[in-house]
């Protein structure tokens, strides 16, 4: 009576409809699929490494002010070391000078800074020379050089920015200002770059050359993008694939679920294709997630029906009957992992939230996919059974083995996991645009040589309003900045201060006969104001002050350039900078801005929003679980196994490496819903033996574990394959992303077969 009740019911109707339809339902499922995967050619990239910033990030918005006043120019540093340690010789500087002609061939440049263009400028009688620190070198003899290095050296504009204090490394900046026209300008200025500075070490192999700046960074986050779809997507393919072969015992079932997994990732890109989402670092790592989720409902699927092969019934019984046993597992499962990914919509940075939401389209499609096409397809396939296994004997006999040590297990666990989560107090929150790649990218060593040698990509910007037009050349106004500039030079984090009243001093200094004791700023707004005008008309092309002064002449720009520091140390740094300004000059009381600060701040903001969607996450989750399971001490002993190994990775982690980035920083939310999925099926398992087949809570336990053991093990290793192939990426979002998925991932399997068994047989007839 029961089998017959179960054969009439709804999902039984609709396995049968399936198989009866299966010719259409393939049809329709592949051309659906062409249709959304149109959408794959109006996929773009684009590597621009403010895109993890929306429009309303309130530091985006003051790095947007900034740039509107002075320019929106990116920046190509090219650095010097010659091999003999020392850059004031005729070979090296004739290299500079060299490199600094060519610089302005580069697409879009709009400035190049270099010791030998730098606009030295003395007196000669009354009058005021401006001039090329290095003039032909040629001409230059031993005593003129050694003129040029004391001339350097002793120049604040110049020391520890274009040259180190040692004169053992030199630098040739190249300011160039982007259209935005077209996505390959970036790409189009980098490969220019490349080339010239291959063609330099060509010429000069005596001089060792390093290639960063703004415009570097932006590349090598395309490239580290591209490396990670050309690379590591065809491996996760492979190794899911031999998983698929080991776990499932059947090569044509494998290649069944491998073509559901390839069409769900086709169709989630295609969709976000034609939704215009723009491909960017932290998306590109979409394609390895949804593959790797995808595995799992056609698992659960597939390992149902292989087992119902073996104990006897057809094909088509088979595969309907496993439809009727996983429909509500792997909806919920769906569910929950989709929720888990939407919660990522809570992301301060726009990338992270178009990552989530391309996920949960792939989740989408691959659950739709794995309860129509899967079965439909399944039954063309022969049957490929191999050598049988039972599976269920060697998963009982586990059953067996943990149910045996219940008291230890269930004493012991929380025990470990109160050890572990002491790690969560080393946790620190830090991100650095620079170690976001590891060494096989050219970029992270060329600027680790640059900070070691020069000076570092961190930098604080401050636009400094004088109050009204004009009013920069007030005396009030200059010695204010002055003083901001020497409070921070007199910081231990900073290397170089640009700020316009170096060059005022030094104005002063030549209009006084080049005196020393002149090095001081003018007197009078008036003094000032003629200085600042005799010395503009004197520049060429190129060397203005646009980039320190804007058009009204009301605003002025400081830079602070850091050493090598902390995303920690940048936050204080600018804190302290804005505090100074408030209480020494509220009038041009601002925020630091910059990427550097923006980085910093993202990933403290990012936590922050995170814990809100991770609450929201766990909410929902639990939500569904309680409807569903129709049991409330069952749901809320579900929310063990499926809170515990994120915040076990996290303790864990605290003690491997304790650094928290813009990537840790959404893994909580991001794995929770997929965690939820090995725990659903247990329990799922676990009331059918104790509602259906009326079993005790310890048989229900070897039922629940016997039925579904297999298939979780198989579904949790191919995930743990899946995210930890991410760790083998060089980008730091994705490898971090990646690894701390799979320990939780890992964590929860074990939560799942260790704990969850015996914490179900000490509640009992209360979890049922």
């Amino acid at each position: 009576m029961a089998r017959a009740a179960v054969e009439s019911g709804p999902v039984h109707a609709y396995g049968a409809a399936v198989l009866r339809w299966r010719w259409a339902i393939i049809c329709l499922t592949l051309i659906a699929t062409l249709v959304a995967g149109y959408g794959l050619r109006g996929l773009t990239f684009n590597p621009d490494s403010r895109l993890f910033f929306g429009p309303d990030d309130p530091g985006r918005q003051a790095l947007d002010r900034l740039e509107n006043t002075f320019s929106r120019a990116k920046n190509v540093l090219f650095v010097l070391a010659p091999a003999d340690g020392d850059v004031f010789t005729a070979e090296t500087l004739a290299a500079v000078r060299e490199l600094t002609d060519l610089a302005w061939r580069t697409p879009f440049a709009s400035r190049v800074n270099s010791l030998t263009n730098f606009q030295h400028s003395y007196a000669v009688g009354d009058e005021l020379v401006v001039e090329d620190l290095v003039p032909d070198v040629a001409t230059l003899d031993p005593a003129a050089l050694e003129e040029i290095r004391a001339t350097a050296l002793d120049e604040p504009e110049l020391v520890n920015f274009l040259v180190s204090p040692r004169a053992h490394v030199a630098v040739v900046s190249i300011d160039v200002l982007l259209p935005g026209k077209e996505r390959g300008e970036v790409a189009e200025v980098a490969g220019f770059a490349r080339r010239l500075a291959d063609e330099m070490r060509r010429t000069h192999p005596e001089i060792a050359l390093y290639l960063t700046g703004g415009v570097m960074a932006d590349i090598t986050f395309g490239e580290a993008a591209q490396r990670d779809m050309t690379g590591l997507i065809p491996v996760v393919v492979v190794l899911v694939a031999v998983m698929l072969a080991i776990g499932l015992r059947s090569a044509t079932a494998s290649l069944a679920t491998l073509v559901v997994v390839l069409l769900a990732v086709v169709i989630a890109l295609g969709i976000a294709g034609w939704s215009g989402i723009v491909l960017n670092t932290a998306t590109a790592g979409t394609p390895i997630v949804i593959l790797t989720l995808s595995v799992a409902d056609c698992v659960h699927i597939v390992s149902t029906m292989r087992q119902r092969e073996v104990d006897g019934e057809s094909r088509n019984a088979a595969i309907i009957d496993s439809l009727r046993i996983n429909a509500t597992p792997v909806a919920i499962t769906s569910l929950t992992t989709a929720i888990g990914f939407l919660t990522m919509n809570f992301s301060e940075s726009p990338p992270l939230r178009e990552f989530g939401n391309i996920v949960a389209l792939g989740v989408v499609a691959a659950y739709l996919l794995s309860i129509t096409f899967l079965p439909a397809i399944l039954t063309l396939l022969p049957a490929g059974r191999g050598p049988q296994v039972d599976t269920q004997a060697l998963m009982r006999r586990f059953a067996d083995w943990v149910i045996a040590r219940r008291r230890p297990l269930l004493i012991g666990c929380p025990l470990i996991f109160l050890v572990v989560l002491t790690g969560l107090s080393k946790l620190v929150i830090d991100d650095d645009i620079v170690r976001y790649f590891d060494e096989r990218f050219a970029f992270r060593t060329d600027t680790d040589f640059m900070q070691a040698n020069l000076t570092g990509i961190n930098a604080l910007q401050f636009a400094l309003p004088a109050g009204e037009a004009n009013a920069i050349a007030e005396p009030d106004y200059l010695r204010t900045i002055a003083a901001f500039a020497d409070w921070y030079r007199a910081q231990p984090e900073v290397r170089h201060v640009a700020v316009l009243s170096d060059t005022l001093k030094r104005l002063n200094m030549n209009m006084h006969g080049d005196d020393p004791a002149a090095y001081r700023l003018p007197d009078s707004r008036e003094l000032a104001a003629q200085y600042l005008l005799l010395y503009e008309l004197s520049l060429p092309f190129g060397q203005d002050l646009n980039n320190r002064i804007d058009i009204t002449r009301s605003v002025t720009r400081l830079t602070v350039q850091l050493d090598e520091v902390t995303s920690a140390q940048v936050r204080d740094l600018a804190a302290r900078g804005e505090a100074w300004l408030r209480e020494h000059a509220p009038e041009m009381a601002g925020v630091a801005t910059g990427l550097s600060v923006l980085y910093a701040h993202m990933s403290e903001r990012n936590i922050k929003s995170m814990l809100l969607g991770t609450a929201v996450a766990l909410v929902l989750i639990s939500a569904v679980l309680l409807v569903v399971l129709r049991s409330i001490p069952l749901g809320l002993t579900s929310l063990v196994p499926n809170l515990v190994p994120a915040l076990l990775a996290f303790g864990i982690w605290g003690y491997v490496d304790g650094e928290v980035n813009l990537a840790v920083s959404v893994v909580g939310a991001m794995t929770l819903g997929i965690v939820v999925d090995d725990t659903v099926h247990l329990l799922a398992r676990y009331l059918r033996g104790r509602r259906e087949l009326a079993l005790e809570p310890i048989d229900a336990v070897r039922y629940s574990v016997a039925s579904v053991g297999t298939p979780v093990l198989v579904t949790s290793v191919a995930l743990i394959i899946g995210f930890g192939a991410m760790a083998f990426s060089g980008f730091a979002i994705t490898v971090l992303m990646g690894s701390l998925s799979a320990l939780t991932i890992l964590l929860a399997l074990a939560a799942d077969l260790l704990f969850l068994p015996p914490l179900l047989i000490f509640l009992g007839k209360r979890a049922a």
